[in-house]
């Protein structure tokens, strides 16, 4: 595999795991598509590194448990911002 992209997986990785970000948040921090990060840390990441791997599923795992909270959230500010407008 070309170093760039082990060195890019890596990178992603741990942006991870500091941060406990996303997916979404990693490729809006650099300013890389979804998709492409999300293949670096669920498929490339594992030939390269398993333990951070590991590291980053459990992370990854529990972003998406959490997902359906964050979205009701997202979607409770947006329409209490739709009703502050209004009134």
């Amino acid at each position: 595999m070309n170093s760039y992209i082990e060195s890019r997986v890596i990178d992603f990785a741990n942006y991870i795991i500091e941060k406990e970000a996303t997916v979404r948040a990693t490729a809006k921090h650099f300013n890389i598509s979804k998709s492409t990060v999300h293949k670096d840390v669920t498929q490339r990441l594992k030939h390269i590194n398993l333990s951070l791997y590991t590291e980053v599923k459990k992370i990854l795992d529990k972003n998406k448990a959490q997902r359906h909270i964050r979205g009701g959230m997202a979607t409770k500010i947006k329409y209490q911002k739709k009703s502050a407008a209004e009134s």
